[in-house]
């Protein structure tokens, strides 16, 4: 059987790692003032907006993932001929609307996959899987790290998507933004309470970083840290701990709303990347989405791993 899979452009993942493994990405686009930007993980958009230096403006953006309309002209006039199953794996739906909309368009393409394929005389069934990572940015990394393996694998769709549900539930996904008056703006236009004034007059005066979670669909702070790299050190410390103590898949995937390049030069990675070394794990690093950065500002830090249950400890 011929599987594929599919993401939307706010998953974080390395473009090596997507182009190896024939990830097809759906695209975001982001509308700021008068320009226009496609989020579709292609890292020469990404650094156009990077250098565009769009600053506090971002905040205004207007965003709009892909509708159920263009998920299923994607699929019937593209994958519905390549593959035989595919994918697809969405940041979480509590956050975005696009696992709704791929769920919707799923509905239409199962109707009528079938003249398409009659007509190119391919036999067979076709299904069409959706999947809630229940995270976000860096967070939906483990499910599809796993959905490509176990593809890779061949092993049988009903096993595949009864792991990824699991990892699903099991992600970790952290974050922390250098600039909370950045987050309340966009909280603000989106109509999101979940980051107040006060809080973010409070983190500037005293420069104290949130860490926030995202679990099971669910997002909100976990711990607090003096200033972005004392923060950075707290968090790469707890994963290179939760990897020591195990991980359900054996990868950990860390993005950055910028130069790729501050990772290495902040407190903490190099602990983090050699526990993982040591511990035969994968650490990935991928460049934050457009919408990502949108979202929570440039310059903020997102990590993902699945485990078995646990609180946080910083």
């Amino acid at each position: 059987m011929r599987m594929g899979l599919t993401i939307d452009a706010s998953c974080d993942l390395p473009q090596d790692f997507l182009q190896q493994h024939r990830i097809v990405v759906m695209p975001v686009t982001i509308r700021v003032d008068d320009e226009t930007f496609t989020d579709n993980r292609d890292p020469a958009e990404v650094q156009r907006f990077i250098d565009r230096r769009l600053g506090s403006r971002s905040h205004s953006a207007e965003t709009e993932p892909t509708t159920a309309e263009e998920v299923q002209e994607l699929f019937l006039g593209r994958l519905v001929l390549e593959y035989d199953c595919v994918f697809c794996l969405t940041v979480t739906a509590t956050r975005s609307p696009i696992h709704d909309n791929v769920t919707r368009a799923s509905f239409n393409v199962l109707r009528n996959y079938r003249e398409m394929r009659e007509q190119a005389g391919i036999p067979g069934q076709f299904m069409m899987r959706v999947i809630d990572t229940r995270n976000l940015f860096a967070g939906t990394a483990p499910a599809i790290w796993e959905a490509a393996r176990l593809i890779a694998a061949d092993m049988p769709p009903a096993a595949i998507r009864e792991r990824l549900n699991h990892i699903a539930s099991h992600t970790y996904g952290y974050l922390m933004p250098r600039d909370l008056y950045y987050l309340r703006a966009r909280a603000k236009k989106k109509n999101d309470r979940s980051v107040g004034l006060v809080s973010a007059m409070l983190g500037s005066a005293l420069d104290i970083k949130p860490i926030l979670r995202c679990f099971r669909g669910e997002t909100g702070p976990v711990g607090k840290a003096r200033g972005f790299e004392q923060g950075a050190q707290q968090l790469f410390d707890y994963a290179a701990a939760r990897v020591r103590a195990g991980l359900i898949v054996p990868m950990v995937c860390v993005s950055y709303g910028g130069d790729l390049a501050v990772l290495a030069q902040l407190p903490g990675y190099d602990k983090l990347r050699t526990a993982c070394e040591e511990c035969g794990v994968a650490l990935l690093e991928a460049p934050m989405s457009i919408t990502g950065m949108v979202n929570v500002g440039e310059g903020a830090v997102a990590l993902g791993f699945a485990a078995e249950e646990h609180e946080p400890d910083f």
